[in-house]
């Protein structure tokens, strides 16, 4: 009998191994890094929402204000006459000090309120923004607070700590953009006889790198080879090292201009050296730079880019609103309109479950989770909301929003859009390969252990992980059939079923990485259940309107209906068996759910509240249209005069003619 189990778990060990995709070292090192949350519970297809961790805020406030008040208006943050005097400001003012600890001279604050703070100073400049959050997030910061020696940490984190240091971190070049380890710029191991030290040969090449024109300290990410054999600790493999802006070599003298939003962009190139000890963490982290990289990329997906999107939304949610509300056409205010409130209540989808989810994230993360998977959906599902927002925004917007002016409050957020939806990893890439890819392989309860088994080529370990994957299966499909008979609510019969459908889907095996349009769709209902279920927390704990949130968990739903479907339609042979039980009619989208959202903002003023409580509105123009509310029949003359000053666009005087009648 135990031969026979043997047997059987050997023959399973080998056809489960044939199956698998093939892992290349830096994909192991991704799934082996971060942590897992509320994806894995999707995944077992029940979820257990957290409890909110209450922050206490150490940031002045007025700091921010004075930040803005003072370069809020200033267009182009670069170039600038007075950047050099600006960036030394910012640092003495602590904005890029975030995520440095105290001991040396950092603030250290909650992942929420460094949210907040970069939400509010986006609201206003997104130029302004993207300067702060670069050090605060995947700067060489993050990167030695986690694994610089106590050395690099005592010499650089007080000087970024006060902006002394200005950071960047070069790892994108002309061959290497979503593939990030591809075509990275290499370097050799070589022992310079001038130092009487080893140092790393290399020359580089990198472009779209934000603050590389100005930065002074220069994380570069290269791939050490060591032909001679010279290490005595670490691996050959791609190393983060440090280097200063005046080291030998380094080209810093050309700089991009992305779609004149303002920011500093640029190249960083030349042949150098690069001392051994300047690796982060010393030789013995020479090839655990991926590694390092994927454990420090939550902050820039996860929290900063989020962030932006929230900003860029909410103010053209509030805007848009409030300019709908006073703007006339065919002698009726454009809310009045059908047309223009089935845009503004899109706009509105978008936007509270773009800030919902974020509130919950923040927490997540301020509990000290580094969720890989997590932090893929939030860059991509906020960015790619927030575009839509501001597509609908320019729409209603109209003949304003196309013209450059001081009433225009979209056009910078317009231009800025796409900006979020390319960096760290384009939307494109995480949506049809990572978010469900690497989500199958980390968060699903047993995947990733059957996959440590074989790649130890450890068969009883294999056995135990592929019993308790089987036990996992059963239970999912249980789980199924209790939501159908119980009648829960179809968010939870979606979690449930999602968690069936992937141990489906999982059957593909190597396939499934070439199966991109099925992915994508998985990935889509893998986000769609976060943020559902974030709406759910959020509307829990705060209780903002019930109307809100019922419409934005059914408007999920009803996405992830029709996602599912797709993907039932598109299984072959047994596996359309094993599925088409979950096959169900599409919700449908009722004329009357626009009506009531519409009411919902005339009547909860608790939305208009949450919705500008991290957006800086008086800085914007969106204070005047807000201040026509303050206005009554009796003073229609002050109105007028205030409106028609609302409306005006930008107007600039004619170039002389060159021929006269």
């Amino acid at each position: 009998m135990y031969s026979c189990m043997r047997a059987i778990n050997s023959f399973l060990f080998g056809k489960i191994k044939s199956i698998l995709p093939r892992i290349s070292e830096t994909e192991l090192i991704a799934l082996r890094s971060g942590t897992t949350s509320l994806d894995r519970q999707i995944f077992q297809g029940k979820v257990t929402l957290p409890r909110v961790r209450h922050i206490t805020h150490k940031f002045p406030e007025e700091n921010t204000e004075k930040l803005i008040k003072k370069y809020g208006q200033q267009q182009h943050i670069y170039p600038y006459s007075a950047y050099d005097s600006m960036l030394k400001d910012i640092g003495r003012n602590k904005f890029f000090s975030f995520i440095i600890d105290e001991k040396y001279g950092g603030t250290r604050l909650s992942v929420s309120e460094m949210s907040s703070i970069l939400t509010k100073i986006s609201s206003v400049n997104p130029a302004l923004g993207v300067t702060i959050m670069v050090p605060n997030s995947l700067g060489p910061a993050e990167l030695l607070a986690h694994y610089g020696t106590q050395e690099q940490k005592d010499k650089f984190l007080p000087k970024l700590a006060c902006g002394d240091y200005i950071p960047c971190f070069g790892l994108t070049g002309p061959h290497n953009g979503s593939d990030a380890t591809g075509s990275i710029d290499e370097g050799n191991v070589i022992f310079d006889k001038e130092q009487n030290k080893l140092v790393v040969e290399t020359t580089i090449d990198k472009r779209y790198i934000t603050l590389g024109p100005v930065a002074n300290l220069i994380g570069l990410a290269i791939r050490v080879n060591d032909p001679s054999g010279l290490l005595t600790a670490g691996t050959p493999g791609v190393s983060v090292a440090l280097i200063e802006n005046h080291h030998p070599g380094l080209i810093q003298d050309t700089h991009h201009n992305p779609l004149d939003v303002g920011f500093p962009n640029g190249t960083l190139k030349g042949t150098i050296r690069i001392p051994v000890e300047n690796v982060i963490g010393g030789e013995k982290n020479i090839g655990e730079g991926w590694k390092m990289l994927m454990e420090c990329l939550a902050a820039g997906r996860g929290v900063c880019l989020p962030a932006t999107a929230k900003a860029s939304s909410n103010i053209a949610m509030v805007g848009v609103y409030n300019y709908a509300k006073h703007r006339k056409q065919f002698k009726m205010p454009l809310i009045a309109m059908e047309g223009v409130q089935q845009k503004i209540v899109d706009m509105f989808f978008h936007t509270w479950v773009i800030n919902t989810s974020i509130e919950l994230t923040n927490n997540i993360l301020d509990m000290g989770e580094k969720p890989a998977v997590l932090s893929a959906i939030m860059k991509q599902q906020t960015t790619d909301r927030a575009r839509e927002v501001l597509n609908h925004a320019m729409d209603i917007h109209a003949g304003s929003a196309i013209i450059k002016g001081n009433n225009n409050f979209l056009e910078k957020f317009y231009k800025a859009a796409p900006v979020g939806i390319t960096v760290e990893g384009s939307n494109t890439l995480t949506r049809n390969l990572i978010i469900f890819g690497q989500g199958l392989n980390k968060s699903h309860p047993h995947i990733s252990p059957i996959l440590e088994s074989i790649l130890e080529e450890n068969e009883e370990k294999f056995g135990k992980e592929f019993r308790s994957m089987l036990s996992h299966v059963a239970k999912c499909f249980q789980n199924v059939i209790t939501e159908s008979i119980l009648c829960n609510s179809e968010l939870d019969r979606q979690t449930a079923e999602f968690a069936h459908l992937a141990n489906v889907i999982a059957l593909h095996g190597g396939k499934l990485k070439s199966k991109q349009m099925m992915s994508a769709d998985m990935a889509d209902i893998l986000s769609n259940l976060y943020l559902a279920h974030s709406v759910v927390w959020f509307h829990k704990h705060h209780k903002v309107s019930k109307v809100a949130s019922e419409y934005c968990i059914n408007r999920l739903c009803q996405e992830n209906r029709r996602s599912m479907n797709r993907v039932i339609d598109n299984q072959p042979g047994i596996l359309k068996v094993l599925t088409f039980f979950l096959k169900k009619q599409e919700i449908p989208h009722l004329y009357q759910d626009t009506s009531k959202i519409i009411n919902e903002l005339k009547m909860n003023q608790f939305i208009h509240t949450f919705l500008t409580k991290d957006i800086l509105v008086k800085y914007t123009p969106v204070y005047d249209l807000l201040s026509l509310d303050k206005y009554n029949k009796n003073e229609e003359k002050e109105y007028e005069k205030k409106y028609n000053k609302v409306i005006q666009v930008g107007e600039t005087p004619n170039p002389p003619l060159t021929h006269k009648a």
